[in-house]
């Protein structure tokens, strides 16, 4: 059987022209990368942002276990089957971090013969997209302590320093730090730490920004320390906002790539959706959005993270919505989730797959609780049975919901076609979109409406600390926006092992971050760390490369 990385060498791309010509832009329009990367001109927003959107699909999926999901396997594969019948097709994801890629997870780019290529260059340094966060984000983190240095005239609190340094690798060496040592010359000694890029601010802006000028003004707003009197002190108090801007100059340029079978891929932004909003950027979509007539996005994780905060956030701010979602599934997790080892998910246990489907139904509630229609797509292994596939969509249409057998993975956008009808005729359904809750809203009364509506909590409680914190925020203003809920991803509650859906439990709030340019709140649950740390056996020590650059062990 061939490896994704394989099976992705193997393909014969089109070089990015014919891509662009596929949706009426130009050569003038793009910005080439190469033969098969391209950015789009921002110019091009202005020709076009007055045309109707297309059709926008979310995919999202239930708690991501060990036994896999598929979600962006299928996003790929739904775009091609679209794609395959004749639709003028994009697909909108975001962009692998080098964090998992060398960590736990490999390679990010779908899977099997539903991938966007070229695969090595998406996983690894791409467009330089997470360089130019990371630059921008560390210029930052360099110029605050330059100004303690140079005799801190803002009286910053050296002890409220929020804003740490990251590196797009996962390294738990670095979580906590000490700097300036080795005397005077050498700076302010100070504690502090490093997160992933992906959970910068720098990149939820990247990612929620309508322009370069929107950009640069939310690149100011992020507040990076307090002042010994307790005033929040912003980016833009150090003079740097341009320089900063300057970095993102093309990294705000949306990544135009392909798909195995030449449909149109947009790829840019990659915040996590554990620690962050977990879709790509609003620019990226909308550009999408105006190009094709069928755009199949994808939000991380479960549908209680990436599409809660696609839908609280990203809709909320960019004035779009789905017109349908698909949340993707396999037989194989439903049974794990039902307390099945993952050694044992090859056998038909119908009580196990019973039980653990009560987390897809949570997931096709939290769906219709935003008022928008759903599909259920099973992406299928070879150990499934009828009896369970009947099974699984029958309890589905239980809840109104169609369901569809995805086989993109096998067999690329052939294998995603009844999915694609079952889907086509979704957006044709009633269509009710709203946000669970108003800005204006306290934040606990904020959080207490995800926490209840999507996880099916009792409640919530916040930590002595993070009372406090909300105290600090509401006396400077700053509790008007949405909250960005960092949570595990592997269950609908806070602590990871209670996997299927969960009940009688409670969320802890144990920490609120003001992400000010971003536009909303962090509330940290559990045990959630923006700086991951590798595996005993990190995914890079099965990556080569070889005399004639060819790339083996990338997944």
């Amino acid at each position: 059987m061939l490896t994704d990385v394989e099976i992705a060498q193997a393909a014969e791309m089109h070089p990015i022209r014919e891509i662009a010509e596929k949706l009426n832009l130009t050569e003038d329009d793009i910005e080439l990368y190469g033969k098969y990367k391209a950015k789009i001109a921002l110019d091009v927003w202005q020709r076009v942002k007055d045309r109707p959107n297309g059709k926008l699909i979310l995919v999202t999926a239930i708690n991501p276990t060990p036994a896999g999901e598929g979600k962006t396997t299928t996003s790929v594969g739904l775009a091609d089957a679209f794609h395959r019948q004749g639709k003028k097709t994009a697909v909108a994801l975001r962009e692998p971090s080098l964090g998992p890629c060398f960590g736990l997870k490999g390679g990010a780019a779908g899977g099997g013969y539903a991938q966007v290529v070229p695969m090595e260059d998406i996983n690894l340094h791409f467009t330089g997209d997470f360089h130019a966060i990371t630059t921008a984000h560390n210029l930052l983190a360099a110029v605050i302590d330059n100004h303690i240095q140079q005799g801190n005239a803002l009286d910053i609190d050296v002890r409220r320093i929020t804003w740490k340094r990251v590196l797009d690798l996962n390294d738990r060496a670095l979580r906590h730090v000490v700097i300036g040592l080795g005397g005077k010359a050498h700076g302010v000694p100070r504690e502090t730490g490093f997160d992933i890029t992906v959970a910068s601010e720098m990149m939820a802006i990247l990612c929620l920004a309508d322009g370069l000028e929107d950009m640069k003004r939310r690149l100011g707003e992020i507040i990076v320390a307090y002042t010994r009197d307790g005033r929040a002190v912003r980016a833009k108090e150090l003079g740097v906002t341009g320089a900063l801007t300057l970095l993102f100059k093309d990294a705000i340029k949306p990544n135009l790539v392909q798909t195995l079978e030449g449909t149109p891929a947009f790829i840019h932004g990659g915040p996590f959706a554990n620690i962050a909003h977990g879709c790509n950027s609003i620019m990226a979509t909308k550009f999408a959005l105006k190009f094709a007539d069928y755009v199949v996005t994808e939000a991380g994780f479960g549908a209680d993270l990436g599409a809660e905060k696609f839908l609280d956030i990203k809709c909320r701010f960019a004035g779009f919505h789905p017109d349908a979602v698909v949340i993707v599934a396999t037989v194989r997790a439903l049974k794990m989730h039902g307390g099945l080892a993952k050694t044992e998910l090859t056998k038909v246990d119908m009580a196990a797959l019973e039980k653990g489907l009560a987390n897809l139904e949570k997931h096709i509630e939290n769906i219709q609780a935003f008022g928008l229609p759903a599909v259920v797509a099973i992406n299928a292994f070879p150990t499934d049975t009828p009896e369970e596939l009947a099974f699984v969509e029958k309890k589905c249409q239980e809840h109104g919901v169609e369901v569809a057998l995805s086989e993109v993975w096998a067999k690329g956008g052939a294998g995603g076609l009844a999915l694609a009808e079952k889907v086509e005729a979704a957006t044709k359904k009633p269509n009710n979109f709203h946000v669970l809750y108003d800005v204006e809203d306290s934040i606990p009364e904020k959080i207490t409406k995800v926490a209840q509506t999507v996880y099916g909590a009792d409640g919530v409680d916040f930590t002595d600390a993070a009372q406090k914190q909300l105290q600090e925020i509401e006396a400077l203003g700053l509790d008007k926006m949405p909250v960005c809920m960092a949570k595990t991803q592997y269950s609908l509650s806070d602590d990871a092992t209670k996997l299927g859906r969960p009940t009688g439990f409670r969320i802890t709030v144990r920490e609120l971050r003001v992400s000010a340019g971003a536009g909303f709140i962090v509330a940290l649950t559990g045990n959630i760390l923006t700086m991951p740390g590798l595996p005993k056996k990190p995914a890079a020590e099965n990556m080569d490369i070889d005399a004639n650059g060819k790339i083996t062990g990338l997944f």
